[in-house]
């Protein structure tokens, strides 16, 4: 019998004034019990339109269903036949916009945890799991991915599984592209995710660090290096910044860079020297996860005071709600309807304040969005030693400035067509944030899935 419950079993997690002065991992999982339990919520509908919500279409209710049994390594297989990285998914993936949107059970009350539990299921397997099936036969071609992110690991993934012998080829010192160097280690685990990479690697997946295409090699020598098709999934990594006077001076970071130096760099280990402000009065500038990720890693640097400035109202805010209500309850502070207009510095030039404008909200914009106007003479200024800007990432121009035959739309995004996702060069393909600006990790890695299928019918209609 189904349980009837209409909330979702909760997550356990640290406490707020105990995890803000830690970047230990927030949410704690499932146990045994809780996950049978919401395993137990799933009413396995017939038409499954959960399914309908997933970009990697994961096979939901079957798993759920191998969850309420007992099964939990046929639980890990059945989500692994259509995901690559069941346990970073199962942390940062926006369920709620997605496939629990869906979900019949939220019609009367809470849709069923299916993050939660996949969480669980890939929790589980990387801890008592058997080890994964020995690398698929080699069909005698070879693929490069550019970019070690969601999307070039899942391209990667694929093509494996299809004997593709394929090689990764990463700009940065280590795997995994935004899953490293932009999620903090209190969302999203670093060994979680080398443990997917490393399951990749037993598939017989290359990764190559430290190689930026465009510099060390270009497009056109790996051709002639043997790669019958390339996949361009190198994310949406150039920050995009205001404008406004003041963005030069000391202590004003794009959230990229921030994030890197913390993540990637180590700067939230006490044993690493990471070049990086200690800041005490912060402000964050923007509305999505990147912004409440900045905030979050600011308190946890020991920030007394970190403000989140947004020109819009909440209602607005593009950040999963969960990023938000667990950035309120560790202490930062939502100045909504708020927008910079300067950052003021001292002689040394070092920032010590930010003057904002208040905003009202005017119609929608063309995204649907209201438009924030100004309110004309509401002009205040805050105390800040930090200010990081969160507004958004463009696609690095290096590929195509250095390829011939690889174009670009007015926001440097890579034209790509839609049913095949190859770029205007033959045997290239793209997607991910380099095709759609930035977006989310599991819309990523669809895209990925999608250009290996694509990669694969190009080369086979080759051989015929």
């Amino acid at each position: 019998m189904p349980n009837m419950t209409p909330k979702k079993t909760p997550m356990p997690e640290q406490a707020p004034k105990v995890r803000n002065k830690n970047f230990e991992e927030v949410t704690l999982g499932y146990t045994d019990e809780m996950a049978l339990q919401e395993a137990q919520r799933c009413l396995n509908c017939k038409h499954k339109p959960c399914v309908s919500g997933c970009p990697v279409n994961v096979p939901i209710p079957e798993f759920i269903h191998r969850v309420a049994e007992g099964d939990l390594e046929g639980a890990y297989r059945t989500i692994k036949s259509t995901n690559s990285l069941p346990a970073v998914c199962g942390r940062v993936c926006p369920q709620e916009r997605q496939c629990e949107s869906k979900c019949v059970r939220s019609i009367k009350g809470d849709s069923v945890g299916i993050g939660r539990l996949e969480r669980y299921v890939a929790d589980w397997f990387m801890e008592h799991g058997k080890a994964e099936e020995a690398k698929p036969k080699p069909n005698g071609h070879k693929v490069a991915v550019l970019g070690s992110g969601p999307s070039g690991l899942t391209c990667a993934g694929d093509l494996a599984k299809l004997g593709y012998e394929v090689t990764v080829f990463e700009a940065l010192h280590s795997p995994g592209g935004v899953l490293m160097y932009g999620i903090p280690e209190f969302r999203l685990p670093k060994k979680i995710v080398q443990k997917e990479i490393d399951q990749l690697r037993q598939m017989g997946v290359t990764i190559d660090t430290d190689m930026v295409i465009g510099k060390v090699l270009s497009v056109d020598e790996l051709f002639e290096l043997g790669y019958e098709a390339l996949y361009v999934g190198t994310g949406a990594g150039l920050p995009r910044f205001m404008n406004i006077p003041g963005e030069g001076l000391l202590g004003v970071y794009s959230a990229n860079e921030f994030l890197t130096r913390i993540n990637l760099m180590k700067a939230y280990l006490d044993d690493y020297d990471t070049p990086i402000i200690k800041p005490r009065r912060v402000a964050v500038i923007g509305g999505g996860n990147v912004a409440m990720d900045a905030a979050r890693c600011a308190k946890r640097l020991g920030a007394e005071e970190v403000s989140i400035l947004y020109r819009r109202s909440e209602a607005e805010m593009p950040a999963r709600n969960e990023e938000i209500h667990h950035a309120k309850e560790e202490g930062i502070t939502f100045r909504l309807l708020n927008n910079p207009v300067q950052i003021l510095g001292d002689e040394q030039g070092n920032v010590n304040q930010i003057e904002c404008v208040e905003m009202e909200l005017g119609e929608p914009d063309a995204s649907g969005r209201r438009s924030p106007k100004e309110k004309e003479g509401s002009n205040f200024r805050l105390d800040v030693d930090c200010v990081v800007v969160a507004i958004g990432n463009s696609p690095n121009p290096l590929i195509r400035s250095t390829t011939h035959g690889i174009e670009a739309n007015q926001r440097g995004c890579l034209i790509v067509d839609d049913d095949t996702l190859q770029t205007t060069r033959q045997g290239v393909y793209a997607g991910g944030d380099a095709v759609t600006g930035a977006a989310t990790v599991i819309l990523a890695m669809g895209a990925g899935k999608h250009a290996a299928r694509s990669i694969d019918e190009f080369i086979q209609s080759k051989q015929k």
